[in-house]
């Protein structure tokens, strides 16, 4: 199986009471994750709170995931940004020790046409000396990769590797599994329909859940991928309400909140992001415990 078919999870990051990196945690969760049986791991992606971290604090954090990591996962690196020569920049002085990929989310804001960005991934996919995925996440940037741009791009480049979607548009993801090349891969950016854009073709999830349940959703991202979605259904509904807990109110918010009851790390977060409310971390810790147990049981 291609090391990035499968889950990957967005790993939080950590943080301590005074707003500095918690590399004990980082280092716990880490452990956990690989532990839990992801495929791989993606480290600074936007559940990092990468906006938020300056260029040191990246540098470090990547250096620390990818000794702590010591090889046994496939990683990759989220670098974005809204700057096409900032971003380019950032791509070429990555020291990409321990790292098989790199992330890279379509400009945010600025609200670049089609032809935009193509011309910002295609800078991106010459400065780079890793593979590249796209990242199309209109909720967050305020514009659509469209599927016409994504399959251009991938045509066009051959270290442009897949495609992480999180539009949730299943129209654009019929014309992307259509018109894609072979082996682009199509990586669901959206917990909730992971097992249906498996069945579709893609090959697997780029998760936020699986900080939390890595386990879990892992089990059934393998599933899927196996052909067999009428047990993958049931893990998959099982985990339907824990999901919509933990975008309830804002990522990564909800995931800390459940590491936190599993004693992985802290929930603190750098504002303008803020810990979840005490009713809904209630109801996070009773739906966890509440999977953990029917897990338990099943085994």
């Amino acid at each position: 199986m291609n090391k990035f078919h499968g889950t990957g999870v967005a790993v939080v990051t950590p943080f301590n009471t005074d707003g500095t990196v918690d590399y004990e945690g980082l280092k716990g969760l880490i452990n956990y994750l690989i532990e839990g049986k992801v495929e791989y791991l993606v480290s600074l992606g936007t559940t990092g709170e990468a906006s938020t971290l300056n260029k040191d604090e990246k540098k470090k954090i990547w250096e620390f995931t990818a000794e702590i990591n010591n090889g046994r996962l496939p990683l990759v690196a989220g670098i974005g940004g809204n700057d096409t020569a900032a971003t380019v920049d950032n791509i070429r002085t990555f020291e990409a020790n321990g790292y098989d990929a790199i992330l890279s989310a379509s400009p945010y804001y600025n609200k670049p046409t089609q032809e935009g960005i193509y011309q910002h991934y295609k800078a991106l996919a010459e400065a780079s000396a890793l593979p590249l995925f796209l990242y199309n996440v209109p909720g967050r940037t305020a514009s659509n990769v469209s599927p016409e741009t994504t399959c251009r791009l991938a045509s066009d480049f051959k270290n442009i590797i897949g495609t992480k979607e999180a539009s949730g548009n299943f129209d654009q993801f019929n014309q992307i599994m259509r018109d894609k090349p072979a082996d682009f891969m199509l990586i669901s950016g959206d917990d909730p329909v992971a097992l249906p854009m498996i069945a579709l073709g893609a090959v697997g999830v780029i998760s936020v859940i699986g900080n939390a349940l890595p386990r879990q959703l892992s089990d059934m991202i393998r599933l899927c991928l196996s052909g067999d979605f009428n047990r993958a259904a049931h893990l998959h509904l099982d985990l339907i309400e824990f999901t919509r807990m933990m975008f309830a109110e804002g990522n990564p918010a909800g995931a800390k909140a459940a590491l936190k009851h599993f004693g992985i790390c802290e929930d603190y977060l750098r504002l303008p992001l803020v810990p979840v409310s005490s009713d809904l971390r209630r109801s996070i810790i009773s739906e966890t415990e509440k999977i953990v147990s029917k897990t338990t049981l099943a085994v």
